[in-house]
């Protein structure tokens, strides 16, 4: 039997944009790959060469800072700010900048890192933020239009806040083959996308088991569906479970930006709950649902954090 693959989907903003049909027929693939295995393989040229060699030289400057610098990014939320010099991960490292999307917030992170400025930086940090923001948002405006939730989406659009994480993964010890860097899991955001650079780790794992791996390649951008996604759509879309396994014996970069619903609950759409889907997740608050995850012990321990939460 054939190993399973993830869809990759052609999303050239030229194709896209070509004609009303192109636009139909790519929303069929997402939603096709989305329901199946919660993400797909995104061909995006809305990120050129140059911003793509931008970022990633950016994101090699941001890690060379000192330890005591990067520990200066903080934040109240759970996975918003840095994470690094954790026993259990010993290996993983990545520092994340909320409110990416907005030129303020970019210009606060880069002040706190380099106190003197870091133009470049600056630049590449924030074009590239926009520019993920728009693929997330055009696959979310795909899932809205398919299921006929346009205006549940447009209220979430409103209070959506993406945090741009740069992640780093050491090169293995010699003689470690394949350490397991970052353990399975799903993520808790609403939607994530990945970039990642020229080394692979990244694996996914499909719902009879089978763990797949993501091969970096220029201009693929890892759309893949979290929790928050998964109750949204009343269990329609299904958050993948992921890790990272380094192979080989290079550090690895790589880029993700997440969206999260802030300052309101996220309901859970009438037109989503019918006879053959009952209601399975009851409204929910975003941020409640980190903390949950984060510092509860219930929220630590459980299989499935968002049913634990707020399933029915």
């Amino acid at each position: 039997m054939a190993a399973p693959k993830l869809s990759v989907i052609d999303f050239s903003l030229k194709s896209l944009n070509s004609t009303p049909s192109s636009w139909i027929t790519t929303c069929s693939h997402v939603m096709r790959a989305l329901e199946e295995h919660g993400v797909f393989i995104a061909m995006y040229d809305g990120v050129p060469q140059e911003l793509d060699d931008m970022i990633f030289h950016a994101s090699r400057d941001l890690f060379d800072l000192p330890t005591e610098v990067k520990v200066l990014n903080t934040s109240d939320a759970p996975y918003h700010a840095y994470i690094g010099q954790i026993p259990a991960m010993p290996m993983y490292e990545s520092l994340g900048i909320e409110n990416a999307t907005t030129k303020e917030a970019v210009e606060i992170f880069t002040k706190l890192m380099w106190p003197s400025g870091n133009k470049s930086f600056c630049t590449s940090a924030s074009m590239f933020s926009k520019a993920v923001a728009e693929l997330d948002q055009i696959v979310l405006r795909m899932v809205a239009k398919s299921y006929g939730i346009e205006e549940h989406y447009e209220s979430l659009l409103e209070s959506t806040n993406h945090v741009l994480r740069f992640m780093k993964y050491l090169c293995p010890k010699e003689n470690e083959e394949n350490p397991l860097v970052l353990r399975p899991h799903t993520d808790k955001s609403l939607m994530t996308i990945l970039h990642q650079e020229q080394v692979k780790g990244l694996q996914i794992q499909t719902k009879d088991g089978h763990w797949i791996d993501v091969d970096p390649a220029p201009s693929s951008f890892i759309v893949m569906a979290g929790d928050a996604c998964m109750a949204w759509t009343n269990g329609r879309i299904e958050a993948p479970c992921h890790r990272v396994i380094l192979q080989g014996n290079q550090e690895r970069f790589s880029l993700g930006l997440f969206s999260f619903i802030r300052d309101m609950k996220i309901e859970i759409p009438q037109k989503l709950i019918d006879e053959d889907h009952p209601q399975r997740f009851k409204d929910f608050d975003h941020y409640k649902y980190l903390h949950y995850y984060h510092y509860t012990d219930e929220g630590k321990r459980s299989t499935c954090p968002i049913k634990s939460y707020c399933g029915i």
